[in-house]
């Protein structure tokens, strides 16, 4: 195994999504005061990225500007230093809406840059609205994080890096075990890490997430390769099969078990902002 000790990692935690409910699991966040205290917590674990959506006074998905505002002014105040990066995905908006909260210019969003399926649906990522997404982000200085759903995905952030549709160098995420999108593979794994530093260079960072049960494989994988790691409760709801997770932080710390086991250190703050090319908090 090759020497870790000098690649802290960065911890990103997921703190709601789209899908889980109280129903699934009591401890996932829906308010925003609800979120900003899990959050709060899962900073204190070790997490130093928050990715974030919101939901509407029923507690389903939206892209409403005014909540992600007001999430994003809590944890800038509770959680000084994390990055927030808040969600354009699809489950909630459709078309320009899914990127109104852009101009709050949080220090990063996610960016699908192709479409693919998800468990019952398309998950549409046209090429117009992908561009758009990434001309808001030019424009507010927000740094995407490319999810890649399929090896299309990373080559088309280089692409769109290469003519300037992304500034700087592409963060790449690779998204494995969605029910009728990329599986949990080990080679398919190996050849995304070949890819982006073939496209981006050898010390381009990068991170992975898994879903459901496979949140703790591809932590495990992610964390002793050498990249950055994902969990929260927007992917899996559970610590084992039997046991739900009782909060975001229960899972951050999983995370950071398997950086004392590799002998990484976990990222600060101020080095996942270095690392990412970030501004200063």
């Amino acid at each position: 195994m090759s020497d870790l000790s000098d690649k802290p990692c960065i911890i990103c935690v997921a703190i709601t999504g789209s899908l889980p409910t109280k129903e699934n699991n009591p401890a996932v966040p829906i308010t925003v005061a609800e979120q900003i205290e899990s959050t709060h917590e899962a900073f204190e674990a070790g997490a130093t990225i928050a990715h974030c959506h919101v939901r509407d006074d029923e507690g389903k998905p939206t892209s409403d500007p005014e909540r992600f505002a007001r999430l994003k002014e809590g944890l800038e105040q509770h959680c000084p230093g994390m990055i927030v990066q808040l969600s354009t995905g699809g489950r909630s908006g459709a078309g320009t809406t899914r990127g109104g909260m852009l101009p709050l210019a949080p220090d990063m969003a996610s960016l699908s840059v192709g479409s693919n399926n998800f468990p019952t649906r398309v998950y549409e990522n046209p090429p117009d609205l992908v561009d758009w997404l990434a001309s808001e982000m030019l424009k507010y200085g927000v740094k995407p994080e490319i999810e890649a759903f399929d090896l299309s995905h990373i080559l088309q952030a280089a692409k769109m890096h290469k003519d300037g549709r992304i500034k700087d160098t592409p963060y790449v995420q690779f998204v494995m075990g969605v029910k009728n999108a990329m599986p949990v593979d080990r080679e398919v794994f190996d050849y995304y890490i070949y890819t982006v530093k073939r496209l981006f260079g050898e010390n381009t960072p990068w991170c992975a997430a898994g879903i459901g049960p496979n949140q703790i494989v591809l932590n495990d994988w992610a964390v002793s390769a050498g990249g950055h790691a994902r969990t929260g409760l927007e992917d899996n709801v559970r610590i084992d099969r039997d046991t739900l997770a009782p909060s975001n932080a229960a899972l951050v710390k999983r995370v950071t078990d398997l950086c004392e086991k590799y002998e990484r250190p976990v990222a600060s703050w101020q080095q996942a902002r270095q690392i990412l090319g970030l501004r200063a908090a």
